[in-house]
């Protein structure tokens, strides 16, 4: 029994340590992320107001799709179709394009240029269910500024801005209702309280 715990001993130290990790690492994601929302809560809630502001009069999303924040994905959808194009953030066909769609052109390149000036990647609309209702939702995708590992995949900070307050369990894990036994899963990730009406993931995925 001794030899057997001498020669098992170093994978358990292994295991510790990886669950220490692990546990740190979650720990940091949660205080860096706390960090982040109360350091730019004014330009995310202006960018969320405008958003919604915005998406009244047309629905559409954006999206960043290059590194340096030049380019953008526009979504814009009619009662029967839905278009995407591609702009450099300066083209003066952005303005004409936005124009064409009544989707207030100074407005929503105050937007664009709010979105590149934090790098969030994306922000968009969604269509969720909870308490038996359909509901909507603003999802915001920020750029996560660390340290990675060579051919790592960028992460992302998600936002979820709801118009309710949620429920969050013991852990603080956002949950479909208030009976608290099902956790509330978007595009399969969990979602942790920023505050009862705003919960956050890191993702690989900005959408």
């Amino acid at each position: 029994m001794s030899h057997m715990f001498i020669q098992t001993f170093p994978e358990m130290k292994k295991l510790f340590y990886s669950l220490a990790l692990l546990s740190l690492m979650s720990s940091c994601a949660t205080t860096n992320m706390t960090n982040y929302y109360n350091q730019n809560q004014a330009q995310l809630d202006v960018i969320h107001k405008s958003f919604k502001e915005l998406y009244k009069s047309r629905e559409f999303s954006i999206e960043f799709n290059d590194k340096n924040f030049e380019h953008i994905f526009l979504e814009m959808f009619t009662d029967t179709l839905r278009y995407i194009y591609e702009f450099g953030i300066n083209e003066p066909r952005l303005k004409d394009t936005l124009a064409k769609f009544n989707l207030a052109p100074a407005k929503t390149i105050d937007l664009i240029t709010r979105m590149k000036a934090i790098e969030c990647k994306g922000v968009s609309n969604m269509t969720y269910y909870g308490d038996g209702k359909e509901s909507n939702l603003v999802f915001m995708a920020i750029k996560k500024k660390d340290i990675r590992w060579p051919f790592t995949p960028q992460k992302y900070y998600v936002l979820t801005y709801y118009d309710q307050p949620q429920y969050y369990d013991k852990d603080g894990r956002l949950v479909d209702n208030r009976s608290m036994k099902r956790l509330k899963k978007l595009n399969g990730d969990i979602f942790k309280r920023v505050n009862s009406r705003v919960a956050y993931t890191i993702s690989e995925h900005a959408r």
